[in-house]
């Protein structure tokens, strides 16, 4: 998926098919848990489409720097000009694995539902850990396990039927890291103290069942993955719509629910 990710073109459907929904009130979730002036520049790893980026620019002091990047150039490229009227924002393109940045350059890092795709989650923390001064602070969110995100849940279902057995088409990987005990121990084992894991449930109504099915189908690398095997993308789309109006209705009304993560470099 990683490669997918490299080459996705796909993200005005993410942003503005899912964002309303369910990311942006995570991301706004995020920016107030972060103090206007925390003890260094803040720096934003997994950046997508700018949605935490922009809430993160309009809760910190103009004074401090603020530093976006993405694995993506494509990702980078939109969010840019999504944000363009906001000044006070440095983007970079960037591997979470390998960030170009000397030790202690910030005093926060933060990251919306992006730890969940990178290969090495323990690499990634530590690499977090050393960009960040003693005292910094982490803030991450992670989405709860699938069954309690009923959207992406009826999206699964549709997508294992129709590719069965198919390893690379799993529907559940961004719902793996819902443990907290998880989370503690890979937090731990990267130096970082003082966790607080709180579990936030949104609520959403009046949503379009073939604006979520497209913002899950066209709004995510899996698109790509869909068309190499020679299948119609809005005959997915159709199917998971049909599945999320069946289980929530039309309008479509239910919730995303996440945990947020909050910690302190030791």
């Amino acid at each position: 998926m990683a490669s997918a990710y490299a080459t996705f073109s796909g993200q005005q459907y993410y942003d503005q098919y899912l964002g309303p929904i369910q990311f942006d009130p995570f991301a706004a979730e995020l920016a107030r848990r972060l103090p206007p002036r925390p003890p260094g520049d803040v720096l934003e790893v997994a950046c997508g489409t700018g949605l935490v980026t922009r809430r993160l620019r309009e809760r910190l002091d103009p004074e401090l720097r603020l530093t976006a990047t993405d694995l993506s150039a494509g990702m980078l490229d939109y969010a840019k000009a999504q944000l363009g009227q906001h000044s006070g924002i440095e983007w970079r393109e960037a591997d979470a694995l390998q960030l170009p940045f000397p030790d202690g350059a910030f005093g926060a890092l933060v990251c919306g539902f992006g730890i969940m795709f990178v290969p090495d989650r323990e690499a990634m923390l530590r690499e977090a850990r050393r960009v960040l001064v003693r005292g910094g602070i982490l803030l991450l969110s992670v989405w709860d396990r699938v069954e309690e995100n009923p959207h992406a849940l009826a999206g699964a279902e549709v997508i294992e039927a129709m590719f069965a057995g198919d390893a690379e088409m799993r529907f559940r990987i961004p719902y793996e890291m819902h443990d907290p005990a998880l989370l503690r121990q890979l937090l731990a084992g990267a130096d970082f103290r003082h966790v607080r894991i709180e579990t936030r449930r949104i609520p959403f109504a009046g949503a379009d069942p073939q604006r979520i099915a497209t913002g899950q189908i066209r709004g995510t690398p899996r698109s790509m993955l869909i068309e190499k095997r020679g299948v119609a993308l809005e005959l997915v789309i159709g199917k998971v719509a049909a599945m999320l109006a069946s289980r929530g209705g039309n309008p479509y009304r239910g919730h995303a629910q996440g945990l947020i993560v909050e910690a302190q470099a030791g």
